[in-house]
C-alpha cells in the first residue's frame, strides 16, 4: 500500500519520501494552503475544532467526501495525504485497516479533532515533533466514517517528521491513539509500528558488505556478479518484507555530498518500491489481500484488482522543496515552497496536471492554476 522512509546526507541534512499504492486511481488533488488561513474540524456531538494555520504548506490531498448539486466542494474539504510545511515538517498518511473499532470516551463539552484534519493542523501549526506529540498528549483525536469509502472509519495511521530528523508514528487501533517515536525513521502498513520495530530483530545479520567468496570442502565458490549482500532481504512487496527493506536502504544508501545529490539518491532509493500494474494481482472472488481500504477494489478494467504506485513524493527538509511524479510519469516535478508562498491564497490543481508540469513547477503550477478552475474538475 503504502512506504515511507527518512534519508539523510552527509551534513546530516534530512529528506522523506514515500510512496502511495492502490488498486485504483483517485482524484487526488495538489494544494496550497496559506499562513493565516482559518480551519474547521467537526465532530457529531462535540463542539468544532477550530484554528488558524500558522504555516502555509503544500499538500497532496482528497475530497473527503462526495459533492453534490447543492453543496459542491470547498477548500476545506480536501484532506491532506501527504505535505510538508515552509519549516520542513512533514505529514503522511498511510493505510492501516485496524485503526477503527471503538474510541476513547471524551466529554460532550470538549471540542474533538477529526483524525481526518490531522494534516492540516499539524502542518498549518507545528514546526517540531516534539511540539505536535506534546499537543496531542491534551488534544482529543477522533476516528470519523469516510463517506467517500463507503463509511468506513478512517482506516490510516499517520507519519510525522521534522527537519531535525526527528519521527513520530500516530496509530489507532482499535479506535485507541497511541504516539510512538520512530528510531528508523521508515513506516509501511499493518501490523502495529511497534511489531514492525520487534520483527527488524530479526534481521540483525543483514549488511551491505557482499560475501562473494567462501570454501565447502576443498571447492571455493565465488560470485560472479556484484549484489549478494541483497539476498536476505525480504522478497515480497507485502508491509512487513517493505518496512525491512525501507529500513536497509535508508540505512545503507551512501550519504549524499550535496542536497542536490541526496535528492537524487532518495529517488532511487524509493524506486526500490515503484510497483507498475499486474506485478502482483488478486481476484475478488479467491479472498484476495487487495482491500486494505474498504470501498477500494478494482478499477473496472480488468477481472481482478492490481496495487500500482499511484504516485511518489518526496521531500527536501531543509530546502523546504516538495517532489511529486504520478505513474503517467518517471520524472519528478519540484515544488519550492516559498515560491509557492508567494501565491497568497489557497490553491487547487488536479496532480495529473500539476505532475506534467516543467520541472522548475511553481510558475507552471501558477498558471495551471489560472487556466483550469480548481473545483469543477476535482472529480
Amino acid at each position: 500500500m503504502c512506504t515511507s522512509l527518512l534519508y539523510s546526507d552527509k551534513a546530516g541534512r534530512f529528506y522523506f519520501g514515500r510512496t502511495l499504492e492502490l488498486t485504483v486511481d483517485l482524484p487526488y488533488q495538489l494544494v496550497f494552503f496559506p499562513a493565516g488561513m482559518p480551519f474547521s474540524s467537526e465532530m457529531d456531538g462535540h463542539p468544532a475544532f477550530t484554528f488558524t494555520g500558522r504555516y502555509a504548506f503544500l499538500t497532496i490531498a482528497m475530497p473527503g467526501r462526495i459533492p453534490t448539486a447543492d453543496t459542491p466542494l470547498g477548500i476545506g474539504d480536501m484532506k491532506v495525504l501527504e505535505g510538508m510545511n515552509t519549516e520542513g515538517l512533514t505529514f503522511s498518511v498511510l493505510s492501516y485497516p485496524s485503526a477503527g473499532g471503538g474510541h476513547q470516551a471524551v466529554e460532550t463539552t470538549r471540542a474533538v479533532l477529526s483524525a481526518s484534519d490531522l494534516g492540516s493542523w499539524a502542518l498549518g501549526s507545528f514546526t517540531r515533533v516534539a511540539d505536535l506529540k506534546a499537543a496531542l498528549a491534551d488534544q482529543p483525536v477522533m476516528l470519523e466514517a469516510l463517506s467517500i469509502l463507503g463509511g468506513v472509519e478512517s482506516p490510516f495511521h499517520y507519519v510525522v517528521h521534522d527537519a531535525g530528523g526527528a519521527s513520530i508514528v500516530i496509530e489507532f487501533h482499535s479506535g485507541e491513539m497511541t504516539v510512538y517515536d520512530n528510531p528508523v525513521g521508515v513506516m509501511t502498513n499493518g501490523p502495529r509500528f511497534d511489531w514492525h520495530l520487534t520483527n527488524l530483530d530479526n534481521y540483525t545479520h543483514l549488511t551491505n558488505v557482499d560475501r562473494s567468496a567462501t570454501t565447502f570442502g576443498a571447492y571455493k565458490a565465488v560470485q560472479p556478479d556484484s549484489g549478494i549482500a541483497t539476498a536476505a532481504l525480504p522478497a515480497s512487496n507485502t508491509s512487513v518484507g517493505r518496512f525491512v527493506r525501507a529500513a536497509y536502504y535508508a540505512h545503507y544508501t551512501e550519504k549524499a555530498a550535496t542536497p542536490d545529490l541526496a535528492v537524487q539518491a532518495l529517488a532511487h532509493i524509493m524506486n526500490n518500491f515503484d510497483r507498475p500494474r499486474g506485478a502482483t494481482i488478486d481476484y475478488p472472488e479467491e479472498g484476495g489481500g487487495h482491500l486494505e481500504v474498504a470501498g477500494l477494489a478494482q478499477d473496472g478494467t480488468t477481472d481482478y484488482a492490481t496495487e500500482f504506485t499511484a504516485w511518489t513524493s518526496l521531500s527536501d527538509l531543509a530546502r523546504r522543496c516538495f517532489y511529486v511524479r504520478d505513474y503517467r510519469s518517471l520524472n519528478f516535478v519540484r515544488f519550492d515552497l516559498a515560491a509557492c508562498a508567494a501565491l497568497g491564497e489557497p490553491t487547487v490543481v488536479p496532480l495529473e496536471k500539476a505532475a506534467d508540469a516543467n520541472p522548475t513547477a511553481s510558475d507552471s503550477w501558477r498558471r495551471c492554476a489560472k487556466t483550469d478552475p480548481p473545483f469543477q474538475n476535482a472529480i
